[in-house]
């Protein structure tokens, strides 16, 4: 089935949007995440969850969904509330905060994975839903692409790190730049733990 084919099949009528966030791994940033409502006659080719396009089809995606999208909101999470109460639950603000932040109310929110946010509108989990959904796909493809592009302005404010280069993920160069630059207040402490117990 096409992803289109699948919110068709869904929605019967009603106002649908798609959700999904980006950052949940990394060592650093906020956590983001995206809502985005299509109708019904709205088809996007090629779509597809985020991580199994190319950086540039990413971003050649975002400008088709904001241009065609009837509805889309991207929301963040902060390193404190991350701090505070714990990735999953910030990723959940996040959804929520996106969501609530769109100019259409939605009457069912799908939402990628298998818990969702507490809202005021009935929610369906989807489990790999950006590989299902158009409506989820496009919200994975905003969350990314926003995510990333601050990142990049992260790697403007602390260029020793290379946010650029892993958007904070934990690969080798992230961790040896921690060694060697130690913790900035972009990174997130609760990640940061277990490396340092082991040190």
């Amino acid at each position: 089935m096409e992803l289109y084919e699948f919110d068709k099949s869904i929605r019967n009528g009603r106002i649908i949007c798609g959700v999904d966030e980006a950052g949940r791994g990394p060592l650093a940033g906020d956590v983001y995440a995206a809502a985005v409502i299509f109708d019904d006659a709205t088809v996007i080719e090629g779509i597809n969850d985020s991580k199994k396009l190319s950086e540039k089809k990413r971003e050649a995606f975002y400008d088709v969904i904001i241009e065609k999208a009837k509805a889309y909101c991207i929301a963040t999470a902060t390193i404190e509330e991350i701090e505070a109460m714990n990735i999953l639950n910030a990723a959940m603000l996040a959804m929520k905060r996106a969501i609530n932040g769109l100019k259409i109310k939605p009457q069912l929110a799908l939402i990628d994975g298998n818990k969702s946010p507490e809202i005021d509108i009935p929610t369906e989990t989807i489990v790999k839903g950006d590989a299902k959904s158009q409506s989820i796909a496009a919200a994975s493809i905003l969350a990314k692409v926003a995510r990333d592009r601050y990142m990049k302005q992260l790697d403007e404010m602390y260029p020793q790190y290379q946010f650029s280069k892993h958007n904070g993920y934990g690969t080798k160069l992230h961790y040896e730049m921690i060694e060697k630059y130690g913790v900035s207040p972009v990174h997130r402490p609760y990640f940061l733990r277990k490396f340092f117990e082991k040190k």
